[in-house]
Formats: structure tokens, C-alpha cells, sequence
């Protein structure tokens, strides 16, 4: 639960006299014709002292005021920025002016219409000829020269964050902005947008652990969606060739810079295409989307505590798992025997929970030794067939499957597969899968009967590509962590954090 805060005992005492007077501090419309951004770029060349004849209403809060005697100025912020107003007891009246200066504060809500001068300092400045409080607030703003600092508190109380630091805001405009990117790329690549169940009664098409909930209705247990994967598969089935979804998934699992345990993503489907379609499409929406935001391809990021420059333009580099290892690591697991891997596993005390195999090691040594230098965009493909039950073998070699993983920064930004077809085939490993579901490992896919059944009628050949929104967006906006784009990330309550930090220090 959120911490009671306590109401400022002086707005409180100003919203009683407020409704004393018979002002109503909580009005139900206002007409608002201009924003401050608009108002502050038509304006900005106008000369220093000059007055117009242009009239304008804007509503926004307070976040600064001066109060001179006769005359006063506010800066009131809304969407878009913010913009100073100049306010006159000759103007507005005694009681209006008292109003105003007296009975606001520092969060208030308030609306203003008048002319539009520029001071002799330079700001664009309207001159109020009437206003009015929209809303009177009863918590106290953080001091404004320190804003909103505390990290927890910026994610707890993303509303505050939003009013106090306006490059919040910025990045939520960007991800819209990039969102909207995404969706035309693909719309008009002729995809169709279609939707799929968050709640379902059997998980798939991620290893990931599922959130469990109950249906009263039926009295059973139900699970929030880890992946739309399945769903859209059965789409290709029915008939559809390209189908794009940008969904919520839930995975029950840590929660660090890079992971947030709801998160949204992208998944599509082509039909009678391969992986290497999907290569492409990744590497031109990331291309788009970045100029979109930032004008350009290139964003400047930090990675072990370094700038770099990351420049998306397509196309990307492409690598084999097996050509990384050897690149990265030299180490090149074509030439040696499964005894020789899992031995370099072991020497570095790398840790695996399944039986160990060929693939498994491959895919272990990757993950120690080379995806922490894969900085600039690139896609690393063919992966040992044990890292999916979902993907078409490898057309080359036996012992890996037709999937590529995309990575910048030493994260991984995308999976992709030549989608499996071959219903025998894909029955027994979902089965597979199961037994090892059975046997304790939590990741592993249940068997999802009416999938295959699905499969069974015939699924043409296709593509499939899936990547995080989320993580896009904190490489493209050049922030932190994945709580950083999420509006309302996932947080402990309160009091049960401040319990665990408590439990850390006597510990």
C-alpha cells in the first residue's frame, strides 16, 4: 500500500476560504485555445516590449510565482512546457487579484486569458485579462530546486516525476513516437494488427515462468499471457499471411535494469518467408524509428561506464553463434567434442540446471563470453536446436535451428525463427518439453494440444520475429534502465520495501 501523505494544513485553510467567497477551486470545463510551446516558438522572434493584439487562453499549473505588490508574474506549466504570465490589480480588479495571488500555490491548476507581449528581459509573456482557479491542489511540491530525486519515488509516484522533470516527460513522447513508427512500418508492409488473449488456460511460446491466477467461473487455474506466439501461429493456419500484434506480456521472473516482469512487445508472422526477412525487418523499424525520435541514426549511449555512439543503419552485421564464439572467445566449438565444452564450462563455473549437451554448452559459453561485447547492432544466428522447440532446423548443419538473436549493448533486443511447420516433428518436442515441465523445470512449455492439432491442419512456412517495445525504447531514448519507459513499472509496496531493507541491514 501507498504511505498517507499529509495535507498541507495551509491549502487546505486557502480551499475553505476559497469556498467561503463562493469561488469554486474545482470548475468542470475551461476554454483552452493555445499551449506554451506554441505560444513561446510563434512568438520568439516578436520584439523585446512589443505588445499584440492576439488574444489566447491557457490553462496549466503553477510552478512558479512572484509576487510584487500591484503587479505579479507566474509561470504555469502544461503538456507542452511552460510560459510566464503577467498579472495587474488594474487589470483583473482588487478581489480577482487578491484571489489569484493570495489563495494559489505552487501546484495549483489555474487558467488565463489574455494578450501575448514580450518583457523587456525577453520572455514571452501573457498579460492576464482574466483567470481562474481550475483546481486547488492540497499536496506540497517537492522544493524546486532539487525536484524529485529519490529514484524509488520517481517510480512510485510517476505523476510527481512527470510534473517535476520535464526530460520525463520527453522520453514517454519519444516511445509514443516510436510506437506509432512501428505500427506504420508494419501496416503498411501489409501486416495486419490483430489482438490475442492475455488470459489463457495453457502458457507458450517463451521459456519463461508464467504469473498464475483462478477463473471462479470455472473454478481453475488460469495464467497471464508469456508470449502471443501460439495464438498468431494459429492465425497463419486460418489463413492469415502477415499479422502483427504489439501486446503485455507477463513473466514471472527477476526484475533488474533490462527486465520488468510486465512488459510489451512486438510479435509477427509472415507466411512463405524465412528468418532472414525477419533480419530485415528488424534492422530497417530500428532504423526508422530511431531517426523518427532522434533525427538521426546514431544515439549516444553509456555502457560500462563509457559513452559510445550506436548507430542503427541499415543493414546490421550478421554472425553465426558458432562465428562469435570463435571471434569473441576463440573458441571454436565446431572442432571440439561435447566433453571438451562442457570442461570449459566447468572450469568457468558457469551454472546450467538441464542435462548438458552440445547445444546447451554452446549456448552457455556464448552467453559468458561474447554477449557482453556485442555492442553495436548485430544479428547472431543459427543457435543449437536445445534453445527452442518452435524453430525449423538448421538447413546445414543438424545440431542447430534457423533462429537469430539481435544484440546492442550486450542485450538482446530481439528473437527470431524460421518458424517449425513440421507437425510430427514439433509434437515431439512440445512433449519433450513437457516431461522436462514435469520433471522441475519451470521454464520449460507445457503441451499445448489444440497448438499442435492447429499444425496438424497445415501451417504454410513462415517467419517470425518478436522484440521488447520496452528495451527498444531504452536504447533508442539513451536512458538507464527499462523502468525509465515503463510509465508504472512494477514496484514493491512500500512497506513491504522498507522491511527488505531492514532485513538487509541486520543481515
Amino acid at each position: 500500500m501507498a504511505k498517507k501523505l499529509e495535507i498541507d494544513a495551509s491549502k487546505l485553510q486557502k480551499l475553505n476560504e476559497l469556498k467561503e467567497k463562493g469561488v469554486d477551486p474545482y470548475p468542470y470545463t475551461f476554454s483552452q485555445t493555445h499551449h506554451a510551446k506554441e505560444i513561446n516558438e510563434m512568438y520568439s522572434t516578436l520584439k523585446k516590449e512589443t505588445k499584440t493584439k492576439v488574444k489566447v487562453s491557457i490553462a496549466g499549473r503553477i510552478m512558479l510565482k512572484r509576487v510584487m505588490g500591484k503587479a505579479s508574474f507566474f509561470h504555469i506549466q502544461d503538456e507542452t512546457g511552460r510560459v510566464q504570465l503577467y498579472l495587474t490589480k488594474d487589470i483583473l480588479g482588487d478581489e480577482l487579484y487578491k484571489i489569484l495571488t493570495k489563495k494559489t500555490d505552487m501546484g495549483d491548476i489555474i487558467g488565463a486569458e489574455g494578450i501575448i507581449f514580450k518583457t523587456k528581459m525577453g520572455e514571452v509573456t501573457i498579460e492576464v485579462q482574466s483567470a481562474e482557479i481550475l483546481c486547488k491542489s492540497l499536496l506540497m511540491l517537492p522544493e524546486k530546486f532539487h525536484g524529485l530525486k529519490d529514484i524509488e519515488l520517481k517510480y512510485r509516484q510517476r505523476y510527481l516525476d512527470l510534473i517535476m522533470n520535464p526530460e520525463t516527460k520527453d522520453v514517454f513522447l519519444k516511445r509514443s513516437e516510436m510506437i506509432k513508427v512501428i505500427r506504420d512500418y508494419f501496416s503498411e508492409k501489409g501486416f495486419i494488427e490483430v489482438e490475442t488473449p492475455a488470459l489463457q488456460t495453457i502458457y507458450g511460446g517463451a521459456n519463461a515462468r508464467p504469473f498464475i491466477t483462478h477463473i471462479n467461473a470455472w473454478d481453475m487455474e488460469m495464467y497471464l499471457s508469456i508470449s502471443p506466439e501460439l495464438f498468431l501461429k494459429r492465425l497463419l493456419v486460418g489463413g492469415f499471411e502477415k499479422v502483427f500484434t504489439i501486446c503485455k506480456n507477463f513473466r514471472n521472473e527477476d526484475v533488474d535494469p533490462s527486465h520488468n516482469p510486465e512488459f510489451t512487445m512486438l510479435e509477427i508472422y509472415q507466411a512463405y518467408v524465412d528468418y532472414n526477412a525477419m533480419m530485415e525487418y528488424l534492422e530497417q523499424v530500428y532504423e526508422k524509428a530511431c531517426i523518427a525520435i532522434n533525427g538521426t541514426t546514431k544515439v549516444m549511449q553509456k555502457y560500462k561506464g563509457k559513452e559510445v555512439v550506436i548507430d542503427f543503419k541499415a543493414p546490421w552485421k550478421r554472425m553465426t553463434m558458432i562465428d562469435a564464439l570463435k571471434h569473441y572467445a576463440d573458441i571454436d566449438v565446431s572442432k571440439i567434442s561435447e566433453k571438451d565444452i562442457k570442461n570449459i564450462v566447468e572450469k568457468n563455473k558457469i551454472e546450467y540446471e538441464s542435462d548438458f549437451s552440445w547445444g546447451l554448452g554452446v549456448q552457455l559459453l556464448f552467453e559468458e563470453f561474447v554477449e557482453e561485447k556485442l555492442i553495436q547492432p548485430v544479428h547472431i544466428y543459427d543457435h543449437p536446436k536445445e534453445s527452442t522447440p518452435l524453430c525449423k532446423p538448421s538447413r546445414n548443419d543438424s545440431r542447430l535451428i534457423e533462429r537469430f538473436e539481435s544484440f546492442c549493448m550486450g542485450m538482446e533486443l530481439c528473437n527470431a525463427y524460421s518458424e517449425l511447420n513440421d507437425p510430427i516433428l514439433q509434437r515431439g518436442l512440445l512433449e519433450k518439453q513437457a516431461k522436462e515441465l514435469r520433471a522441475g523445470d519451470e521454464e520449460a512449455h507445457p503441451m499445448d494440444e489444440d497448438f499442435v492439432n492447429a499444425i496438424e491442419y497445415g501451417m504454410p512456412p513462415a517467419g517470425g520475429l518478436g522484440f521488447g517495445i520496452d528495451r527498444m525504447a531504452v536504447i533508442l531514448t539513451g536512458v538507464d534502465a527499462i523502468r525509465d519507459v515503463i510509465l508504472f513499472p512494477t514496484v514493491k509496496p512500500v512497506e513491504e520495501e522498507k522491511k527488505r531493507q531492514e532485513d538487509q541491514k541486520s543481515s
